[in-house]
C-alpha cells in the first residue's frame, strides 16, 4: 500500500536556484579511512516503516526498504518469476506435497553467526506461531511438517497441493532471521541482505549500512543508504533539486521539471488503484450501490488528472503486468454513466442519494486527489462525501485493521503469484479490507490452489476477477506508473513488479 503521487504545487524561484547543482549526490564528499569517496545515497519515502520486524510488517511501503536487510529461501526477479535465493536449489515431489531446499553456503547474518537450518527452522516456526499459538501469517497452515535432515537442507511438507506456494517463501512473507535474536527483532533488525541495519529515527529516517559479508560476492557497492521520511510531495521534490536527496518518486505533470537534470525511470508498478467500500454497512452492502458508485466514478477523468495519462485502467483487482493470468475487457464494465448510477440507487431504496465519509490516508498526495474527483462524481448522483483525512498510522490500525470506515481509498500493491495478488477478497482472508463475501469467489479460490494445470488455473482466475467486477467488490480504477527521478551519477537500479528499492547494485559513477 504504497505510495507516491504529487499534487499541483508552484515551485518557488528560489528553489528553482539549486537545479545547477542537483547532480551532486548527498555523500560525494564523504571519504572512507583509506582516502576513497564514500558511496553514499539518500532516498526519499514517503512515511516510516510500520514494522522493522519483517514477519510483522504488512504496509509496502516497509518493504521497499526492509527487503535490502532480509532474505527469504526464495526471491522474486525483475520480470516477476521466482529464483532461489538463501536456497540455492530446490526440488519439488512429483504429488506437489514436498519441497526440497538445499541451503547455500558461507552465509552469515549481520551479527556475524553463521545461517544454519536451525535458523531456517526458527523463522518458519515463529511464522506459524508455534510457542506462542499465534501464527503471524495465514500463509503456512497448510505445512503439515518441517525438517532439516542435515545442516544443508531444509524440507517442507505441505498437507495439500498449493500452486502458490513457492511465492510465499520470498522475504516479503518469509524472511529468515537468526535464532538468536529472538525478541529483538523489531528493535535491532538482523537478517543476512546486502544492508545491515544502523539506526531508526522516527518520522525522520532509517539509515542501512553494507554488509561486507554479503553472500553476493563483491556487492553492494553503496557504502550507506539513508531512507529520509517525507510525507509532503512538494518537499521531497525540492530536496531533489537542492541536492540533499539521491531518488525521489515525482508527479507525471513534474517530469518536464526534473527530465533535464536527473535521470527518469518508469516503473509499471502493478498495483491496483481502487475506492472501497465497508460492505459490512449500510447502504455499502448493497451490491447495487456499490455498482451505481461505480458508474458515476469517472475513472478517465482520475487516470488524466492525477496521473497525467501514466496509468492503465482496469476493472478489478489485477493488472495487465500479470500476463495471461489478466482478465481484459473488465474495465469497460462500468464506463462512467450518471443515469444507470442513479437508477440503480433508485432500485436500491436511496433515490435522493445519501451521506458518507471517504477517509484516506495523509501519507500520499495521490489519495486527496482522486478523492476529490471521486466527492464531484459522486454528487452528481445524489451522494454527498465528505473527505476525511487521517495519518498514515492510524490508517493503518483503525481502518485497514479495525476496517472503521464507510469508504476508502488505496492502492493495493503487486505480487509475485496472481492468487496473493486477489486472496484478500475471500470472505475470511484477513486482508479482506471491504468485506467481500461470495461463495463462488471463495470456493474458486479455494480450487486454484490445489490445480496444477495452469491454462486451467488461468481460466479460474478470470472468472474470479469476473466476479469481482460484476459483484462491484471495489471501485477498481487503474495501474498507475512510478516515475523515479534519481541523481545522475546512479546506476545499477533494477524496476521489478512489485515495491522494492534493490539497492544491491546501485553506484554512483562519475
Amino acid at each position: 500500500m504504497q505510495n507516491v503521487f504529487k499534487k499541483l504545487v508552484p515551485i518557488t524561484i528560489f528553489f528553482a536556484l539549486f537545479l545547477v547543482i542537483s547532480a551532486c549526490s548527498t555523500g560525494d564528499s564523504d571519504k572512507n579511512k583509506d582516502g576513497s569517496s564514500s558511496q553514499e545515497i539518500n532516498i526519499r519515502v514517503n512515511n516510516d516503516p510500520d514494522f522493522l520486524d519483517p514477519h510483522m510488517a504488512e504496509a509496502s511501503i516497509t518493504f521497499q526498504m526492509l527487503l535490502n536487510i532480509f532474505d527469504g529461501l526464495m526471491v522474486g526477479d525483475t520480470d516477476g518469476s521466482l529464483k532461489p535465493a538463501l536456497a540455492k536449489d530446490y526440488s519439488i515431489s512429483d504429488d506437489g506435497l514436498t519441497y526440497t531446499f538445499t541451503i547455500r553456503d558461507n552465509v552469515k547474518f549481520h551479527n556475524g553467526d553463521p545461517l544454519t537450518t536451525e535458523d531456517i527452522m526458527y523463522s518458519f516456526e515463529r511464522l506459524m506461531g508455534k510457542g506462542s499459538g499465534k501464527p503471524l501469517t495465514s500463509n503456512f497452515d497448510n505445512i503439515a511438517s518441517l525438517e532439516a535432515p542435515d545442516d544443508k537442507t531444509f524440507v517442507i511438507t505441505l498437507k495439500e497441493p498449493n500452486s502458490a506456494f513457492l511465492s510465499y517463501l520470498t522475504a516479503q512473507d518469509s524472511a529468515i532471521l537468526p535464532k538468536s535474536n529472538d525478541g529483538k527483532h523489531n528493535e535491532e533488525p538482523i537478517g543476512t541482505g546486502p544492508f545491515k541495519y544502523q539506526s531508526y529515527s522516527p518520522q525522520n529516517n532509517l539509515v542501512l549500512v553494507k554488509n561486507k559479508d554479503y553472500w553476493k560476492e563483491g556487492l553492494p557497492y553503496l557504502d550507506k543508504v539513508t531512507f529520509t521520511f517525507q510525507p509532503d510531495d512538494q518537499t521531497a521534490l525540492m530536496s531533489l533539486q537542492a541536492g540533499e536527496m539521491d531518488f525521489v518518486s515525482v508527479g507525471a505533470h513534474r517530469v518536464p521539471e526534473v527530465e533535464n537534470n536527473f535521470k527518469l525511470e518508469y516503473q509499471n508498478s502493478n498495483a491496483t488503484l481502487l475506492v472501497g467500500f465497508n460492505e459490512a454497512r449500510e447502504p455499502f452492502n448493497d451490491t447495487r450501490v456499490r455498482q451505481a458508485i461505480n458508474y458515476a466514478i469517472n475513472k478517465d477523468d482520475i487516470i488524466e488528472a492525477v496521473f497525467s495519462g501514466y496509468a492503465t485502467k482496469i476493472g478489478s483487482n489485477m493488472s495487465p503486468a500479470m500476463g495471461a493470468f489478466y482478465e481484459e475487457g473488465l474495465e469497460k464494465m462500468y464506463d462512467h454513466d450518471v443515469e444507470k448510477a442513479k437508477n440503480l440507487l433508485s432500485e436500491a431504496g436511496y433515490p435522493d442519494g445519501f451521506e458518507t465519509t471517504i477517509s484516506i490516508s495523509s501519507h500520499a498526495a495521490m489519495y486527496t486527489d482522486v478523492a476529490q474527483i471521486v466527492v464531484e462524481n459522486l454528487k452528481e448522483i445524489g451522494i454527498k462525501a465528505k473527505i476525511e483525512v487521517v495519518e498514515w498510522g492510524i490508517w493503518l490500525d483503525r481502518i485497514y485493521k479495525g476496517r472503521d470506515y464507510d469508504m476508502t481509498i488505496i492502492d493495493f500493491t503487486g505480487k509475485l503469484s496472481p492468487y496473493e495478488t486477489i486472496k484478500r477478497y475471500q470472505s475470511e482472508d484477513s486482508g479482506n479490507l471491504v468485506h467481500f463475501s461470495n461463495n463462488e469467489y471463495d470456493e474458486l479460490m479455494k480450487n486454484v490452489l490445489l490445480e496444477t494445470d495452469e491454462n486451467r488455473q488461468i481460466e479460474m482466475y478470470h472468472r474470479a476477477q469476473e466476479i469481482l467486477a460484476e459483484e462491484a467488490a471495489a471501485a477498481f480504477i487503474a495501474d498507475y506508473q512510478i516515475i523515479w527521478a534519481m541523481n545522475p551519477k546512479m546506476e545499477g537500479y533494477k524496476l521489478y513488479p512489485y515495491f522494492f528499492h534493490d539497492l544491491s547494485e546501485v553506484k554512483l559513477v562519475d
